[in-house]
């Protein structure tokens, strides 16, 4: 419980602990980024970490100075297309035997199920797509090695969804994260960072349901 609610405080306030880091250790904060992203995209079992609000605090560090915005960028692209390529390579590894799994500590069913749902809907893109939707992201590469998608097919949408990604939140922290508004009002933005993504996907699934619902009926 206590690691849990480490978790969340590091989450709701991690441009005060980012901060503290650059204070305390210098450049090894780059290090620590590097390795986040990685993980949060390369593993499978790790969907809970603060990309989004890590990405956009950076940026927010990056327009005072604290941190240099083109190394941020240049470094944790590479980590997302690398975490990315690494879990594709996991996905292809297990195959299709991964539909027998169950939910469990270290594999999220659900989110599973829904990223394989999202790509067999909307194909390649999904994986450009999945980049700015929590838990989904961390599945839609998996699933893509998983479906067998070809290397090249697949490092074509990984580099695009992941320069959008990370070029695009880390600037507009760079533009608007230290505006007096957003400073104070910080900690909403995350949850909203981190709930509105979650909550379109869940009504594009239930849609999607309905309309095989209805499809059912009607045949």
């Amino acid at each position: 419980m206590d690691i849990v609610l480490t978790l969340v405080d590091f989450v709701l306030h991690v441009d005060k602990h980012l901060e503290l880091f650059v204070q305390n250790y210098g450049t090894w904060v780059y290090a620590l980024l590097f390795l986040i992203i990685f993980v949060e995209t390369g593993v499978v079992v790790m969907p809970f970490l603060p990309g989004d609000s890590l990405l956009f605090v950076v940026g927010a560090m990056c327009g005072v100075g604290l941190m240099s915005y083109p190394l941020s960028v240049g470094l944790l692209l590479a980590a997302a297309i690398l975490g990315n390529q690494c879990n594709y390579t996991i996905g292809r590894y297990f195959g299709p035997k991964v539909f027998g799994w169950e939910n469990s500590r270290w594999f999220n069913k659900k989110a599973f199920d829904q990223a394989h749902a999202f790509y067999e809907k909307y194909g390649g893109i999904t994986i450009v797509a999945a980049r700015f939707m929590p838990f989904l992201r961390t599945f839609a590469p998996f699933v893509a090695g998983v479906a067998q998608m070809t290397r090249s097919k697949f490092t074509f949408f990984d580099v695009t969804g992941g320069t959008l990604w990370v070029g695009g939140i880390i600037t507009a922290g760079y533009f608007f994260g230290n505006i007096p508004w957003v400073k104070l009002h910080l900690d909403k933005i995350i949850w909203a960072m981190i709930l509105v993504p979650g909550l379109l996907v869940l009504l594009g699934a239930w849609k999607s349901r309905r309309k095989s619902a209805v499809s059912s009926i009607s045949s």
